[in-house]
């Protein structure tokens, strides 16, 4: 069985309540389909279970097959740098159908980063380097696929719909 490696830690993206009974870690790629299919109703997981759900999210850019996955990843870290992760990684799902070079500018100006800072940002080791540690740590837990999720630490087999059945029947 595969576990999730290395532990979560404070240099994850999350959401939720960190005394949630259940963590949910999502390795993704932006351009992936299924990522796109798997994010409303990721969203609707975190409005169904609310503070009983702590949501984190690995990078897991395929970029051999995704050209803008990677761009689109240090896009959403960049937001980070501002405090806007979450904002960008929603606007990046949302707008998936149009994901191009151009794009990241504009959802940067949408979800009000300082734009200079924003691409500064961009261009920084750092940003690439914890990428490529998400990445490394996938490979490590064993994802085979985007998106992948792990729950309490063990990797989850099944897509999004799966784990919103499997989390539904448990509350019940």
């Amino acid at each position: 069985m595969s576990t999730l490696k290395p532990e979560i830690s404070n240099l994850d993206h999350t959401q939720g309540d960190d005394t949630a009974s259940i963590t949910i870690v999502e390795f993704g790629d932006y351009q992936c389909p299924y990522c796109g299919d798997a994010y409303p109703i990721m969203k609707e997981i975190e409005e169904t279970f609310g503070h009983q759900i702590r949501f984190v999210f690995r990078h897991f850019p395929l970029a051999n097959a995704h050209e803008f996955a990677f761009p689109a990843a240090v896009a959403a870290e960049a937001a980070g740098l501002q405090g806007k992760f979450w904002e960008m990684h929603n606007a990046l799902y949302e707008n998936q159908y149009r994901l191009n070079v151009e794009l990241f500018d504009e959802l940067a100006e949408t979800i009000g980063l300082d734009l200079e800072q924003f691409q500064r940002d961009s261009a920084s080791e750092e940003i690439k380097q914890k990428i490529e540690d998400d990445f490394d740590s996938g490979v490590r837990s064993g994802v085979n696929g985007t998106p992948s999720f792990y729950v309490n630490g063990t990797k989850f087999d099944g897509g999004a719909t799966d784990l919103y059945q499997m989390l539904k029947e448990s509350a019940e």
